[in-house]
């Protein structure tokens, strides 16, 4: 699986979007914190961090008894890249077509 494919596969569930966005607003923050603020126990914060980590999205620091987690960006850039590659793409693509269209 590629770095694309594991970031796209990560982000598809909205509660690990939703982990990112609080590692991203609190800064470096342990799994219980997050578990304070979310719906969810634990130990599924735990497993969402891990598929995040494991995309490279975040990473984890230990920081005494617990890891804190902290947000890492070259993932999501390159995935970002990749999609607006995409999209420039599509857009000569409807392009094409239009011109075709039209005449």
């Amino acid at each position: 699986m590629s770095q694309v494919d594991d970031v796209l596969a990560a982000l598809a569930d909205p509660m690990r979007r939703r982990v990112l966005d609080l590692v991203a607003e609190k800064g470096p923050i342990s799994a219980s914190a997050l578990a304070a603020e979310l719906p969810v126990s634990r130990q599924a914060i735990v497993k969402h961090l891990g598929v995040l980590e494991k995309a490279e999205l975040v990473a984890s620091e230990r920081a005494g008894r617990e890891n804190n987690f902290s947000v890492r960006s070259g993932a999501l850039d390159a995935t970002a890249t990749w999609m607006a590659s995409l999209a420039s793409q599509w857009d000569r693509r409807l392009a094409a077509i239009k011109k075709i269209a039209e005449s």
